[in-house]
């Protein structure tokens, strides 16, 4: 059976495969394979199409007909709405400013409350690809005037954007995380003749989701045996 010639079902199945889906589905058919539904080969042949695939619904087809593919996925929980005034400090814990200039904060580093970005005739990237998140909830002020800035996030944080722009471009990619504990970062802030962006970096999860979700488990555990 040709599993890449059969057709998948419109709408949401046309859009583009993340690297986080195509793990997704690698992992199903891993576990149809420890289970003894897939052969050596099928599960070689499958997974070697998972790599070409390029939609959404492309991937679909090759866990179409197995159980994992039926089940039901409990709704999305909502993301934690905007906090409360003064809910979260005035003052940032970090500035990244450049003026006439350029300034970067990437790669493994923590990630206050708040941060305030400006760009006057200069570019910011703050990138919270690597970054370790110890608050659920990150504020970005982002100012440019003929300037730059742009916001990177993992895939499975939630995202939110509230601005404008003045003779500028204000556009920030609305995400909503899987996992109900994820980050909530919220970019705000106005352009004047610059541009402000939020985009999430395909390929890229935060860890940190992981981590706090096994030390839950643990928690959990613990309390089972001491009873």
């Amino acid at each position: 059976m040709d599993l890449q010639k059969q057709t998948a079902p419109a709408a949401a199945t046309e859009l583009r495969a993340s690297d986080a889906d195509r793990d997704r589905i690698a992992d199903i058919l891993r576990d149809a394979l420890a289970e003894g539904r897939l052969t050596a080969d099928e599960h070689a042949e499958r997974v070697e199409g998972v790599l070409a695939a390029k939609t959404v619904g492309e991937l679909d087809v090759f866990i179409r007909d197995l159980p994992a593919a039926h089940q039901r996925r409990a709704p999305h929980a909502p993301a934690p709405g905007r906090p409360a005034p003064g809910a979260i400090p005035t003052e940032p814990d970090d500035n990244v400013v450049a003026v006439f200039s350029s300034a970067v904060r990437k790669g493994r580093w923590r990630a206050g409350r708040r941060i305030h970005a400006y760009a006057v005739f200069g570019s910011v990237e703050i990138d919270l690809s690597e970054a370790l998140f110890e608050y659920q909830q990150v504020m970005i002020r982002a100012v440019s005037i003929f300037g730059n800035v742009e916001v990177r996030v993992p895939e499975n944080v939630s995202l939110r954007g509230t601005g404008g722009g003045v003779l500028g471009n204000f556009e920030v990619d609305h995400l909503d995380a899987e996992d109900p504990y994820a980050p909530v970062v919220h970019v705000d802030g106005w352009a004047v003749l610059g541009n402000i962006e939020g985009r999430p970096k395909r390929g890229k999860l935060v860890a940190d989701i992981l981590d706090r979700v096994q030390r839950k488990v643990d928690k959990g555990l613990r309390k089972h045996l001491d009873r």
